[in-house]
């Protein structure tokens, strides 16, 4: 009887483990991608930072409270948080990816809708005649604009650039620029990178 007993003790122990395991990697993946230390974390979750440490450690034993705190403040579902290792495969439906209109008949949408680490990946959909004055960026920031459709004109440093279809255009990010559909009666389409400085560098 104390074989019998004893047997599941082991086996239980182990999937324990591994989750803590997966909790810690997924935890460090997630935060890095946000481009959040600890102690960022720590702060926009409520929880101390030395919760955060344990918990990347593997050698967390966290409540649901903690683990609900922390994945709302990583902007991630509770799942992904404790998924363990697998080719992740998902598909968005158009009506899942929100679309942003910035104004004077231009639509953005990301390009990629997950956070993609020092980028911001977008498409820009001008109607006829819409026009964007650009956010300048940190110095070292590098942008690239591929006209996808129709024609742009994109301003950089007050000098114009106009763009046909499948021109791609790369300019500095911190210098001021904008975007504008000269023409009046067409759409354009455009595809907008954006390389990110890293700060402090």
């Amino acid at each position: 009887m104390d074989e019998t007993a004893y047997e599941p003790a082991p086996e239980s122990r182990p999937d324990r483990s591994n989750a803590a395991q997966h909790l810690a990697r997924n935890l460090v993946a997630l935060r890095h991608a946000r481009a959040l230390t600890q102690e960022g974390l720590a702060k926009s979750s409520g929880v101390p930072r030395s919760t955060v440490a344990n918990l990347e450690s593997g050698e967390g034993n966290p409540s649901l409270a903690v683990l609900m705190k922390v994945a709302s403040a990583l902007g991630a579902p509770l799942d992904e948080l404790l998924a363990s290792p697998r080719a992740k495969v998902r598909k968005w439906s158009v009506d899942d990816i929100s679309a942003q209109n910035r104004g004077n008949g231009l639509t953005i949408r990301p390009l990629v809708p997950e956070p993609v680490p020092d980028g911001i990946l977008e498409t820009m959909a001008f109607a006829p005649g819409a026009y964007m004055r650009g956010t300048p960026h940190l110095p070292g920031t590098r942008e690239y604009f591929t006209c996808m459709e129709g024609r742009v004109a994109i301003f950089v440093a007050g000098e114009r650039h106009g763009l046909e279809t499948g021109d791609v255009l790369a300019f500095p990010g911190h210098v001021p620029h904008s975007y504008r559909n000269e023409d009046p009666q067409r759409e354009a389409l455009g595809v907008s990178i954006v390389v990110l400085a890293k700060a402090g560098v």
